[in-house]
């Protein structure tokens, strides 16, 4: 039986606690499930980040469901036509660090 990949997700180690990104999905419910599970990985106890891009509102749900807080906020700025991406689908970058 041939399978589809719908979306996906990373949970890494971070400074204190994990960090969750990238996480691409095709809608909220799936990001949701994907969220769910990715934490459920990370140590009991231990503090879980996800770096919403809050130009999807439909990402922020998810996020706010499972009772995560705004930490900080960045603004994406482009000195050219922004990339054609599709916003609907990323539910967490996949980093800062990298630039």
């Amino acid at each position: 039986m041939k399978k589809n990949l719908a979306g996906y997700g990373v949970l890494r180690p971070c400074r204190s606690g994990y960090k969750i990104g990238p996480l691409f999905a095709p809608n909220a419910d799936a990001a949701k499930v994907l969220l769910e599970t990715l934490s459920g990985h990370a140590e009991k106890g231990a503090p879980v980040y996800l770096d919403v891009p809050e130009i999807n509102p439909e990402a922020v749900a998810p996020a706010e469901e499972h009772h995560m807080k705004v930490v900080f906020e960045t603004a994406r700025m482009y000195n050219r036509t922004p990339p054609d991406l599709p916003i609907n689908e990323i539910f967490g970058i996949t980093t800062f660090e990298l630039g």
